[in-house]
């Protein structure tokens, strides 16, 4: 069993998703992260960085005491090697699947996760930051719909390239974007949709990126004013 300890952001979402396209049995912790409750010592026990997702394998490969882990770039491919599933084995094919995840950790996610701030979350409009950022995050969905003129899944074949870059696709109008811009692009997300496995990851869940109310100064002191004295 795999302890899961989510929230309905995108790199949760990804993690979540992982647990349903490989089937893998897995027990959902929700960490309320306008509540503060990724400060709590017993989850920074498991991810220091305070952010999520992170899980705790009770069954690691090989045995042993559990392993736990956070990043969800790291938990995709620990995942990916535990099962031998969703990464393909030979050098080749491994090569362009972790070129994949490590450009959403770099890129997508990062620019994407700022435009979708500075759009829904930011007290105030910042021209200069949502000019930037929604240009930057323009480029990277052209990046990815250039790579997708010719095959069905963004590394050849469905891996955990798919699996990272889909939950960044989702808020696309959050980011400013237009899929019908991204015929290539359009076509991937549509069929990521439609997968049995999204289906379930995404039934019942929050929309972070279109809150139904205005936060409370106290939840965006809590999301977005933690700095190190925090920690202290």
């Amino acid at each position: 069993m795999i302890d899961l300890y989510f929230s309905p952001t995108p790199n949760g979402l990804k993690a979540k998703l992982f647990m349903e396209e490989a089937g893998l049995p897995y027990r959902l912790v929700p960490v309320a992260l306008s509540k503060g409750e990724q400060f709590k010592p017993e989850f920074l026990a498991i991810s220091p960085n305070n952010k999520i997702p992170a899980i705790v394998d009770h069954e690691p490969a090989g045995g042993g005491a559990p392993i736990t882990l956070f990043e969800s770039g790291a938990i995709m491919l620990y995942l990916a090697e535990k099962t031998g599933r969703l990464i393909p084995r030979d050098a080749h094919g491994r090569a362009e699947v972790l070129q994949w995840l490590f450009w959403q950790m770099a890129g997508l996610g990062p620019m994407a996760g700022q435009i979708g701030h500075f759009n829904v979350y930011a007290p105030e409009k910042v021209p200069y930051a949502i000019d930037r950022y929604t240009r930057e995050t323009s480029r990277l969905y052209g990046v990815l719909n250039q790579r997708l003129v010719d095959r069905p899944f963004i590394a050849g074949e469905f891996s955990i390239a798919d699996i990272a870059c889909y939950p960044w696709i989702v808020p696309y109008e959050a980011h400013g974007q237009n899929l019908a811009e991204f015929p290539h692009l359009k076509r991937w997300f549509e069929s990521m949709a439609a997968r049995p496995a999204t289906v379930r990851t995404y039934e019942g869940v929050e929309n972070v990126y279109a809150p139904k109310q205005a936060i409370s100064e106290e939840e965006r002191d809590v999301l977005f004013k933690q700095g190190a004295k925090a920690r202290a």
